[in-house]
């Protein structure tokens, strides 16, 4: 299936100069998302994993639905602020800043097996935070995975070392 032609592209946004790869269209497209949810289930179902981590917002639509295919829990990776119980934090740069993400402190433990999911990868920033989070809690990074890289952006080259796959690139920004 070819999803690029599924996911919507909108010009100048966030802001201008940037082409957003909007995955939303794919989500609502039952045949195109439940051929996302299988690329990643056939990747992953013999790796033994305990968890998904999906990284807040659209890491979350695809995190669940892998893990309900995993048969395995999910784990929300969220921004400040938005978990109830005690957590942890990782700080990361932004093109304009930091921001920050966290994970509530008992939500792994040591040994667990995590793949670590988005929709996108441009720099690697938030699922780079999303690792550190994991490695703090000494749970094994299985994998990360994402529909979109976008290799000129450089993340991929973060996320080599821990088994990092993803369906499509896109060039440029």
């Amino acid at each position: 299936m070819d999803i690029k032609k599924i996911i919507r592209d909108i010009p100048d946004f966030p802001k201008p100069g940037i082409l957003f790869h909007d995955v939303t269209t794919l989500f609502k497209n039952p045949l195109a998302f439940r051929y996302v949810i299988e690329c990643f289930y056939d990747h992953y179902k013999d790796k033994g994993v305990n968890y998904v981590a999906g990284i807040e917002a659209r890491g979350f639509i695809l995190g669940g639905a892998l893990a309900q295919s995993l048969g395995c829990g999910f784990i929300p990776v969220r921004k400040p602020g938005k978990l109830p119980a005690k957590t942890i934090s990782q700080e990361y740069s932004l093109e304009y800043g930091t921001d920050k993400v966290e994970i509530h402190e008992d939500a792994l433990n040591e040994g667990d097996k995590v793949i670590i999911v988005d929709d996108l990868v441009a720099t690697g920033g938030t699922l780079v935070a999303g690792i550190r989070l994991v490695e703090k809690l000494k749970a094994e990074i299985i994998g990360v995975a994402s529909i979109i890289d976008m290799p000129d952006l450089g993340g991929r080259k973060l996320l080599e070392e821990y088994n990092y796959f993803y369906l499509i690139e896109y060039s440029g920004h």
